[in-house]
């Protein structure tokens, strides 16, 4: 796949995903909430995203060809200039 294909690919599961669930930004912040709660140290909205990169990164080791992985690594880190506001 080439690169502007897989961009529009990311761009259209972050487009859904706010149809479905909302601003990602409001996620981030409920996710980085409980995840405070859970661990006992303040997580910010930005850790979230560097955490679901990381996670979505172990699974592309495990099989660097899951096509998903990817498109959510690229999702996840355009989040990111969101979730550092």
């Amino acid at each position: 796949m080439i690169r502007p294909a897989i961009l529009e690919e990311a761009a259209h599961v972050l487009e859904a995903r706010a149809e479905t669930y909302g601003p990602a930004t409001d996620a981030l912040r409920a996710i980085a909430a409980r995840w405070s709660l859970t661990l006992g140290v303040p997580i910010s909205p930005a850790q979230v995203a560097l955490c679901m990169i990381d996670l979505k990164l172990a699974r592309l080791a495990h099989d660097p060809a899951h096509r998903d992985s990817l498109v959510d690594v690229i999702g996840y880190a355009a989040l990111m200039s969101e979730a550092r506001r």
